[in-house]
């Protein structure tokens, strides 16, 4: 009985979990009267806030996020995924990133620039714990790969991109002015931390939606750098460059798991 009132209470947080971050998602983005993402911050997070921002329909990965994550609140919520140990394990974790993500978009609204940074870059280390318990254990089925694996993998990838992106975002509003001949080689540098990071966490997890979940972000932060401002050639060509060997890593991290799958059976 006291494991089944944990395991209510569980599902019933990520519920609340989810409503919270739907509400701050509509709150955020000024859907009540408020402004919009792209003009919070003195503009600063929008698609011409820096280098590493991607363009405007980068974002549109939201909705597919949201509906996945939405997918997943509902699934967890029958009964016959309260005593799952895969959701004891992960679903606190789940309901954490869901907050996280709410509270970005209302810091972003309400707060400062900083403070988005630390939101953010706590979603990100919350999302990346999601997706090392989840590698622990296979999913069940086909819906179980779709609403848990595949949602919450979207979901840290974009966040990896969205990441640096404001971070990228708050240093261009701090740096100082002599460090702008330098941004390109920055912007590449740190694309270049992703390249490494993200192919690492591919062969790793082996999952391939938080590759191209970030592989897209990368895709039109080049076409922002190549049609938008600022424009940077190069730092648009090395989007391209680390967005496909992401893909590739990611190709390559699914099919070894599938392998090693089949070698367990």
């Amino acid at each position: 009985m006291e494991s089944r009132t944990r395991d209510i209470i569980r599902q019933t947080a990520i519920i609340v979990a989810a409503s919270f971050m739907l509400i701050a998602a509509a709150v955020g983005s000024g859907a009540f009267g408020g402004t919009s993402v792209d003009e919070l911050q003195d503009g600063a997070l929008s698609a011409s806030g820096s280098y590493l921002a991607p363009a405007g329909p980068a974002f549109s990965i939201w909705s597919l996020i949201y509906l996945g994550l939405i997918a997943y609140t509902v699934w967890q919520a029958l009964p016959a995924q309260r005593s799952d140990d895969r959701q004891r394990t992960v679903g606190w974790w789940i309901a954490a990133t869901m907050v996280l993500n709410g509270l970005w978009l209302v810091t972003a609204q309400f707060l400062t620039l900083p403070l988005t940074v630390i939101v953010i870059a706590l979603l990100l280390a919350a999302l990346a714990r999601v997706m090392v318990l989840l590698g622990r254990r296979e999913p069940r089925g086909g819906v179980e790969r779709i609403v848990v694996d595949g949602a919450n993998g979207l979901h840290f990838g974009w966040v990896t991109i969205a990441t640096v992106a404001n971070t990228a975002a708050w240093f261009t509003q701090v740096a100082p002015a002599d460090w702008a001949e330098q941004v390109e080689v920055w912007a590449v540098a740190v694309l270049a931390v992703v390249l490494v990071i993200g192919v690492a966490a591919a062969l790793v997890l082996r999952r391939i939606a938080p590759a191209l979940a970030t592989a897209w972000g990368l895709s039109w932060l080049a076409v922002g750098r190549l049609t938008g401002e600022p424009d940077s050639t190069v730092t648009a060509v090395a989007g391209i460059i680390v967005a496909a060997a992401l893909v590739v890593a990611g190709i390559v991290g699914a099919v070894r798991r599938r392998r090693a799958a089949s070698v367990s059976r």
